[in-house]
């Protein structure tokens, strides 16, 4: 155990894991290995690996995929050499990467391959996104995903897809971070980004073709305490089109059949499919939602979905209201009292009245859940909001009521087929 508990933050592991690592999949005479090289970095003229696993005193190392072509049955996985988050170009090293900093930015990655038509920006948190944003530019990307949470974008790490601009690193060092990810820096980004010594700043080349990562898999490893081995084939998201978002409809044993009566619009269909992609990034049980090709509350991680819907609406009040705090008075809501004194109350009453005018932001936003909502009250949550269109998967023995609890409000809702769980 660590008697300097701040020490343990900035001591460095000397890992033991070999330099090479193998894994075959065996069927009778028939064999397929996939090999991997442990990856480290020179820093200070020393050669480094992860700083530590998920927590200081654990030991870690990463692999990236050198050699081998799986198939099994009719899945193929990707092919070897097409890294990304595990051999990243380490452009400034800060405090250089930990486990946890690598696979914020994979994950990050992992949402960002579905959106690469226009700039977005995401920030990750503890394997979550807690902002992702569109934006006309690249920076106006990043002020609307910091803006979505920017409590807990504090120390996260901020992944783009475009070239990052002086106008966007201007924004980020607003702020601290932890990581920044993108597939460039243009001239003068970095001297920006040295003015922040602990920030660990990686460029990943071959997020140049990130779409070419669409829809290609890879074995996702889970290891049981017992040291046994769960291996699924990763996720992809079939619905992946506007096209591809279905009508409500379903039809019930006594061949009753309900069908969702009005349709999402244009710009609805853009925040469904929008926040179904960024759905494959979040941990489930998840709901979330979207207005505008911008989060507005994320819920990650619940048991039950009425009340991971309650979670991400609260979260949607909970933010707005610190940023209204924070764009105004350059305070934190948190703290108004304090800096304030005997005017905050005052304060505090003029933004909660805004807050709950605006709903929190939710009115006309779109809802996302990575599985079928198994009740009404699920989507009442959001519709009691003024949410104006939902996206889930389907597949419930009661669809016919979360339809006509839909219809009965006016709200659009498409099915997407598929359950987008993430554990």
């Amino acid at each position: 155990m660590a008697t300097d508990l701040k020490l343990a933050y900035k001591t460095i592991m000397d890992d033991h894991f070999t330099p090479q690592m193998e894994i075959s999949f065996i069927d009778g005479d028939q064999r397929q290995t996939l090999a991997y090289e442990k990856v480290a970095w020179v820093i200070d003229q020393q050669e480094k690996g992860l700083r530590y696993g998920e927590n200081p005193g654990q030991e870690a190392a990463m692999y990236k995929l050198v050699n081998g072509n799986l198939v099994l049955g009719e899945v193929k996985a990707l092919n070897a050499k097409n890294f990304l988050a595990s051999d990243p170009l380490l452009v400034q090293s800060g405090k250089h990467p930990g486990k946890t900093n690598i696979t914020d930015a994979d994950n990050a990655l992992n949402i960002l391959r579905y959106l690469t038509e226009t700039p977005c920006a995401v920030i990750v948190k503890h394997n979550n996104p807690c902002g992702v944003a569109k934006g006309r530019t690249l920076a106006d990307a990043y002020y609307l995903a910091n803006k979505a949470d920017r409590l807990a974008a504090f120390g996260g790490c901020i992944a783009f897809n475009r070239e990052v601009d002086r106008e966007t690193a201007k924004l980020v060092v607003e702020n601290y971070a932890e990581v920044v990810v993108a597939p460039g820096f243009a001239e003068g980004v970095m001297d920006l980004f040295a003015t922040k010594k602990n920030l660990r700043v990686m460029q990943i080349n071959n997020m140049a073709r990130l779409s070419d990562f669409v829809a290609q898999r890879v074995v996702d490893f889970k290891s049981l305490i017992d040291g046994g081995i769960v291996a699924q084939w990763s996720f992809v998201p079939e619905a992946r089109t506007i096209q591809q978002l279905l009508p409500a409809s379903t039809t019930r044993k006594d061949g009753t059949v309900h069908t969702i009566k009005r349709l999402p619009s244009a710009a609805e269909y853009e925040d469904l499919l929008f926040g179904w992609l960024v759905e494959a990034g979040v941990t489930s049980n998840s709901v979330l939602y979207v207005k505008d090709g911008v989060t507005v509350g994320i819920g990650t991680g619940e048991q039950d979905r009425v009340g991971v819907a309650e979670i991400a609406r609260d979260k949607a009040y909970r933010k707005l209201a610190d940023w209204l705090a924070w764009e105004k008075y350059e305070t934190p809501y948190n703290a108004l009292n304090l800096k304030f004194g005997d005017r905050a109350a005052s304060i505090i009453r003029e933004i909660d009245e805004e807050v709950s005018a605006r709903k929190g932001g939710l009115k006309g936003s779109c809802m996302v859940s990575d599985a079928f909502f198994p009740f009404r009250d699920g989507v009442e949550v959001g519709i009691n909001e003024g949410v104006q269109s939902i996206v889930q998967p389907g597949g419930s023995l009661r669809d016919w009521d979360v339809i006509d609890c839909c219809n009965e409000a006016g709200v659009a809702m498409v099915f997407t087929g598929q359950r987008s769980f993430k554990h």
